[in-house]
């Protein structure tokens, strides 16, 4: 079984992410593991990592990607890293089958 790359809270779930920025295209690459073994999920932007650009585009493509509105998914951690933790708010259970359907390329 493969591991997922998000945990569930009380209020929605937080998913890791791995973010490549400057890319020719925004897109999902799947998930890998990590140096530490966890699960993230590879995600890369076409907006440059100047002045916050490419974390915007980060959230408005997982918002746009999973049919939420932009406020309801939040960076928790990584501003200016490459491995980035989202909040997205919700039904738990209801977004991480959202997530299961996007990863499988449903």
């Amino acid at each position: 079984m493969t591991q997922l790359p998000f945990t569930l809270d009380a209020d929605g779930l937080t998913l890791a992410v791995r973010l490549t920025p400057r890319a020719s295209r925004t897109g999902l690459d799947g998930v890998r593991v990590d140096a530490d073994g966890r699960p993230v999920l590879c995600l890369r932007v076409a907006a440059p990592p100047v002045e916050g650009a490419a974390n915007a585009a980060l959230t408005a493509f997982v918002a746009k990607s999973l049919k939420l509105r932009k406020a309801e998914v939040v960076l928790v951690s990584g501003e200016a890293s490459r491995t980035k933790r989202l909040h997205l708010t919700g039904d738990a259970k209801e977004l991480a089958a959202r997530v299961e359907t996007w990863l499988s390329g449903s």
